[in-house]
């Protein structure tokens, strides 16, 4: 299980990257060197028949913007797709109406086509969606459209309402007693926040007053289905730095120029494990995959490669653009280990 780090506070004299991110030098005992060396191996990587590429890197310590680097034909202002990292934005969005008492984890969730008498779906908690262990059932996969629900929701036939297409699955298992990664458990959630802010341009309008403008994400543009459910399990494209600004909040523990942006006690949520994991080395909370190490790290990830690694520890953040399939993904992550253990290095001198 992941060691329990404090989550540092901004250091004093570091502006808010709310309008600019500051910008400094790797912290004295890291090499500067091995690190520019890192980003080099990154962006040299075999790209055979361009299926294989790194689009961006940046590295934050301190509230400080240490490394940043872009494929050629990218560039700071240029938008990357966030594929499940937005998972993790709608954790946020979550905690903001949990903050504001309009929804509360612990009650059964707010599902119209679950509220049948009888219907054992009825009971599934909030909580039990965020953790992806509310047992319901659907096919995560990428590739065989034949028996992927996630195709399926994304593209016909549950396009135009998403949320109510993965709400019609039944419940394979009893809640708490499997882990199932979900996309469609994702966009039930985005359907509850729908029903309470408004579909469309009202949720749209939500997203951006209580998150991405108080933070500076002037890029974030989510994407909609035709029922107005921001497809939160999949879509919200941003540059590199306002990816950067979103995982700052999470490592402040919700505050931001001093103002409480996520309730007490949600980042603890976020990286506290799900009472079932899922198998191999990763765990996971909620909405937020977990690196058990002794750093505290804790991460967003996408499809291709996109990922937002938090590491409180070391008061450091990598997040990565790029488009890499899924049998790479354990060189990738190899990747952040070692600049990882740069800083780590660092701290041990």
């Amino acid at each position: 299980m992941m060691t329990r780090v404090p989550l540092p506070g901004q250091p004093a004299g570091v502006p808010w990257p709310t309008r600019t991110w500051p910008v400094g030098e790797p912290p004295d005992g890291v090499d500067s060197a091995a690190l520019t060396a890192l980003l080099d191996e990154t962006f040299a990587e075999p790209q055979p028949a361009e299926t294989e590429r790194t689009h961006a890197m940046l590295v934050v310590q301190g509230g400080r913007l240490v490394a940043e680097r872009y494929a050629p034909e990218f560039g700071p202002a240029d938008t990357q797709p966030s594929w499940s990292m937005a998972k993790s934005m709608l954790h946020a969005t979550v905690g903001t109406l949990v903050r504001d008492g309009r929804l509360d984890p612990a009650t059964p969730a707010a599902v119209p086509a679950w509220q049948s008498p009888g219907d054992a779906r009825g009971r599934i908690t909030l909580d039990q969606l965020l953790h992806m262990t509310a047992g319901l059932h659907f096919v995560e996969d990428y590739v065989d459209d034949q028996i992927s629900d996630v195709i399926k929701m994304l593209l016909r036939p549950g396009y135009d309402d998403m949320a109510a297409f993965a709400a019609s699955f039944p419940a394979d298992h009893s809640p708490d007693t499997v882990f199932n990664y979900s996309s469609g458990t994702s966009n039930i959630i985005s359907g509850i926040v729908r029903d309470l802010v408004g579909p469309g341009d009202a949720y749209q309008r939500f997203l951006q007053r209580e998150l991405f403008e108080r933070l500076g994400m002037t890029s974030a543009t989510p994407k909609f289905d035709r029922s107005g459910t921001w497809i939160a399990s999949s879509y919200c494209f941003c540059t590199p730095r306002d990816f950067a600004r979103f995982g700052l909040l999470y490592l402040r523990d919700g505050i931001w120029e001093g103002e409480r942006i996520l309730p007490a006690g949600w980042v603890e949520h976020a990286r506290t494990h799900a009472p079932v994991q899922p198998e191999g080395e990763h765990g996971y909370g909620a909405h937020w995959w977990l690196a058990n190490d002794d750093l505290g790290t804790f991460m967003a990830s996408g499809y291709e490669g996109q990922a937002l690694v938090i590491v409180p520890a070391l008061d450091l953040m990598v997040v990565r653009n790029g488009k890499t399939p899924a049998e790479r993904g354990l060189h990738v992550w190899q990747l952040y280990e070692r600049i990882i253990n740069l800083f780590r290095a660092a701290t041990a001198t």
